[in-house]
């Protein structure tokens, strides 16, 4: 009975004129999606190892992903705006997106180096577990409301090292009057030290140091420093990177540029940079082991670890910075601040006795630099 019924409807729109639909239809007079051409502005070199080419992919990513309806150029370090000034850029709209670290712009939103590294601080598994997991994501993006930017975690190198310097560091004394290229509170606690902290781009490092203008520089670590050469200009490498233990990267998006995107562009976008921010850091694990052995077999780089009562007299001076930083006459500030801070001392607690207790295990000799 039931096919009787239907055969008769069938029949019946043939009799009028309409064609029987069996499945989904598509409309063949509908409006095309449509298409969105951005820019992206960098703070690497173009197609630097690592850091420059991620955003490439990134960008290649979204493309395929998105079916061509989203186009992304990157642009490398001043080929749009100065590698410093990508935050101001975005927020303005000069780019609809960026790629950079949040320390970088300490100057106009100073709280914002949490989202970067903090001296001693989360690691990059602990910074992915505070933002994904532990409310400093949301943190981030309401700060950076007021800057007509939404950010996403964009990438992280791992713990970095200490830096190139062209003299031993037996003691804290031989920080004082050295101009170091280091960014972020990492800077602020070298200069709370004696030193002297010089903020220029990565590309500056390499002739800074050759003509002096720097002493020593810290930039990532041996995979993106042979890049480099900075062994050529400096003999001492010295570890470990108290000054940026997790580093996390951005991508920021200019919040009008944003809200113009259809809800599935948006979230191929979160994804992708959140793709990005997981190779980045298994990348440079992969990496920096094979870099460090021919930075030391090759090319004789004296790895060095800092001296114990150096380490310990900038963690005093890092921790009493990172309270320092906080305006407590902002709400937004302090919430920051008290996240951070809840999530580091928990999250050290649990360490020790998981990440901590079992690389302990390990023979350390055997990871040691030859």
């Amino acid at each position: 009975m039931n096919r009787l019924l239907v055969l008769i409807a069938l029949t019946g729109l043939i009799g009028c004129g309409q064609e029987p639909s069996i499945g989904n239809d598509v409309a063949t007079d509908a409006a095309p999606a449509r298409t969105f051409t951005w820019r992206m502005a960098t703070t690497w070199p173009k197609n630097f190892p690592g850091l420059g080419v991620a955003p490439e992919v990134f960008a290649e990513r979204v493309g395929r992903m998105s079916n061509g309806r989203l186009q992304i150029k990157v642009y490398g370090a001043g080929e749009l705006v100065p590698p410093l000034e990508v935050f101001e850029a975005v927020s303005q709209g000069t780019a609809q997106m960026g790629h950079g670290a949040a320390y970088y712009w300490k100057g106009k939103v100073p709280i914002a180096q949490f989202f970067t590294a903090v001296p001693f601080g989360l690691t990059a598994q602990e910074m992915n577990g505070w933002l994904l997991h532990g409310g400093g994501m949301a943190l981030w993006r309401e700060l950076y409301a007021r800057h007509n930017l939404v950010p996403i975690a964009g990438g992280n190198t791992g713990v970095q090292m200490a830096g190139w310097f062209n003299k031993p560091i037996n003691s804290l004394a031989d920080l004082k009057g050295m101009k170091m290229r280091i960014p972020g509170l990492g800077g602020e606690v070298f200069e709370r030290a004696g030193g002297t902290a010089v903020n220029i781009p990565g590309g500056e490092i390499y002739t800074s140091l050759q003509t002096g203008v720097i002493d020593a520089a810290e930039w990532v670590g041996p995979y993106n420093d042979l890049a480099f050469g900075l062994h050529q200009v400096a003999k001492y490498y010295y570890y470990p990177g108290w000054q940026e233990p997790g580093p996390t990267l951005e991508v920021i998006v200019n919040q009008d540029a944003w809200n113009e995107l259809p809800a599935d562009l948006r979230e191929i976008v979160e994804v992708a940079s959140l793709a990005m921010n997981t190779d980045m850091l298994a990348e440079y694990t992969a990496r920096n082991n094979a870099a460090l052995t021919e930075l030391v077999e090759v090319h004789g780089a004296d790895v060095r670890r800092l001296p114990d009562d150096v380490i310990a007299e900038l963690k005093r001076i890092s921790l009493q910075a990172t309270d320092e930083l906080v305006d407590e006459s902002d709400p937004l500030q302090k919430r920051i601040y008290d996240s951070y801070v809840t999530f580091r001392d928990n999250v050290i607690a649990y360490h020790e006795i998981s990440e901590r207790a079992y690389i302990n295990t390990r023979d350390p000799a055997r990871a040691a630099p030859k």
